[in-house]
C-alpha cells in the first residue's frame, strides 16, 4: 500500500470518528492540508451521511474542488443533490463555468432547477447557456472566461486589459485577439507582450492559431489536437469565427484519462457503464450480457470439432493441436487490433488506411517462424511425423494471415460505417481465429492425411 494511500485511510478513520461524535469543527480542521484529490478520496471512502454532513461543513472553496475531482460521474451527481440546495449553489459559484456547468449537468433536472434558482441571474445564465452542448463536445468542456483583447490597441493598452480582465480568469496562458466583431484573428504570447515596445500594434504580434474546434467538436478530437500542436488551450469558435470561449490542457488531460480507460474496457468486453469502483453485484450485471455473447460465438467456432470429430478421433494428437493454433491466433490478432485501434484513437478516423496490407505481411512473416516452430515440436511428440508437421505448419501459418488481417480489417470497417472499434471488435477477430484454425487444422489433416 503506497504511503499517500495508506494516509487517505487513516484521514478517513479519523474523520469518521470525528462526524460521528459530532465534531464539525474538528473534522474540517483535519483535511484543510489534504490536496483536493486526496481530500476526493477520502470523501468517496466515507458512508453517505459522513460525507454529506463533511461536505456540508466545509468551506464552499474546499468542498466544491474536492467535489470536482470525485471520478465517478454518477457519484458526485448523487452528493450534489443531497445537499441543499442552498449548500450546493454555494458549491457551485465556487467554481469555474465548465466545471460548473459539469456538475450542474450530471444532475436531474429537478435538482438542476432547483440550485439554478439558488444562483446569482448572471451566473445561472451563463451555465445554461453552456448546458445546451453535449458534455462530450467542445462546448460542454470550454470555459467561457478568458483573456482577449482587441487587434486595434497598442502594446501597452491591451497590458492593461489583460491586467484588468486576469483578476478574474484562472490560469490562463494564451491571449486571445479578436476584432470589434468578437470574431478570432489570432493569439499573442505573454512574452511577446510584455516586451514589445509600448506603442506597436497588437495586430503587428498577432499568431495565427495551430487550430480552433466548433462547439459541436468531439472531445476525442480536441485532444488529439491538442497533444498534435503542444497547445496550452485551444479557442472554440462559431462558424462564423466568433470567439466562445477556451478549453484548457488541464481539462484534456481528464478527458484522454477517461477515453483511455472506456477503450480498455470495452476492448475487454467489459460495458463502460461499469466503473472501477463497482460493488461486485454491479459488475456481474454488465459483464455478463458480454460474456453471453462470447459462448454463443465460442460455441460457433467449437462446433468445428464436431464437423471434423472422425478426423479427431483417428488422429487424437489433433486435439492436443488444434487449441494451439487458435490461441496463438486469438493472440496475434489481439496485437493486432490493439495497435490497429490506437491508431485510430490517436490519428482519427480514417488513419488506418493501409494498415490493414501491413498487418497482412506481418502476420505472413510471423506466421511462417511459428509454422515452422510447431511443425519441429510436432515431430518430437507420439504419433508426429512429417506430414502432420506439414499440417500444422501451414494451419498455423494460415492462421496467423488471418489474425493479422482481422486484427487490423474488422476495427478499420466498424470505424468506416461510424461503429466504436472498441465495443465488439475482440469478439469478431478471436471468432474468426478460432474457426480458421480449427477449420485449417482439420480440413489440411482430413485431405492430406486421411485422404478424406
Amino acid at each position: 500500500m503506497s504511503s499517500a494511500h495508506a494516509e487517505n485511510e487513516a484521514a478517513r478513520d479519523r474523520i469518521e470518528t470525528l462526524l460521528v461524535s459530532g465534531d464539525l469543527v474538528g473534522a474540517c480542521a483535519s483535511v484543510e492540508d489534504l490536496h483536493a484529490s486526496d481530500l476526493a478520496d477520502v470523501i468517496e471512502g466515507l458512508g453517505e451521511w459522513a460525507q454529506v454532513a463533511l461536505l456540508s461543513a466545509l468551506p464552499a472553496d474546499v468542498a466544491s474542488d474536492a467535489l470536482v475531482e470525485i471520478a465517478d460521474r454518477r457519484d458526485r451527481a448523487d452528493l450534489l443533490s443531497s445537499l441543499t440546495p442552498e449548500k450546493g449553489a454555494e458549491l457551485i459559484e465556487e467554481l469555474a463555468d465548465d466545471d460548473a456547468a459539469d456538475l450542474i449537468g450530471e444532475l436531474d433536472p429537478s435538482d438542476q432547477r432547483a440550485i439554478l434558482q439558488q444562483l446569482p441571474d448572471e451566473t445561472a445564465g451563463e451555465l445554461i447557456d453552456l448546458l445546451q452542448y453535449d458534455q462530450e463536445s467542445a462546448g460542454g468542456l470550454m470555459t467561457t472566461d478568458f483573456v482577449s483583447v482587441l487587434s486595434k490597441l497598442t502594446a501597452s493598452q491591451a497590458l492593461d486589459q489583460v491586467r484588468i480582465q486576469g483578476r478574474e480568469v484562472e490560469d490562463f496562458y494564451t491571449v486571445f485577439v479578436v476584432d470589434e466583431s468578437r470574431r478570432l484573428m489570432g493569439t499573442v504570447r505573454l512574452d511577446d507582450l510584455v516586451i514589445a515596445d509600448p506603442s506597436q500594434r497588437i495586430e503587428g504580434l498577432v499568431e495565427e492559431p495551430e487550430a480552433t474546434v466548433g462547439p459541436e467538436e468531439d472531445q476525442e478530437h480536441i485532444g488529439r489536437l491538442i497533444g498534435r500542436y503542444n497547445m496550452a488551450s485551444i479557442a472554440v469558435v462559431t462558424p462564423g469565427g466568433v470567439l466562445l470561449g477556451r478549453i484548457t490542457f488541464d481539462d484534456v488531460i481528464d478527458v484522454i484519462e477517461a477515453e483511455q480507460t472506456e477503450d480498455i474496457l470495452r476492448l475487454a468486453g467489459i460495458s463502460d457503464e461499469e466503473k472501477l469502483r463497482h460493488t461486485w453485484t454491479e459488475s456481474i450485471r454488465t459483464r455478463l450480457p458480454w460474456l453471453a455473447l462470447n459462448l454463443v460465438t465460442a460455441s460457433a467456432a467449437a462446433s468445428v470439432i464436431l464437423i471434423y470429430e472422425e478426423v479427431i478421433d483417428q488422429i487424437i494428437t489433433l486435439a492436443f493441436l488444434a487449441p494451439i493454433i487458435a490461441a496463438m491466433g486469438g493472440s496475434s490478432g489481439t496485437q493486432s487490433l490493439a495497435i490497429t485501434i490506437r491508431r485510430l484513437t490517436v490519428e482519427g478516423p480514417g488513419s488506418s488506411r493501409g494498415f490493414v496490407m501491413k498487418e497482412l505481411l506481418i502476420g505472413l512473416v510471423i506466421g511462417g517462424v511459428l509454422g515452422l516452430g510447431i511443425a519441429g515440436i510436432v515431430l518430437f511428440i507420439p504419433d508426429g511425423n512429417p506430414r502432420l508437421g506439414l499440417v500444422v505448419m501451414l494451419a498455423m501459418w494460415g492462421n496467423q494471415i488471418v489474425a493479422g488481417f482481422a486484427g487490423a480489417f474488422v476495427p478499420a470497417t466498424l470505424d468506416r460505417i461510424g461503429v466504436d472499434p472498441s465495443v465488439a471488435s475482440s469478439v469478431f477477430v478471436h471468432t474468426l481465429t478460432d474457426l480458421c484454425g480449427f477449420f485449417l487444422l482439420l480440413g489440411l489433416a482430413s485431405k492430406f492425411l486421411l485422404g478424406g
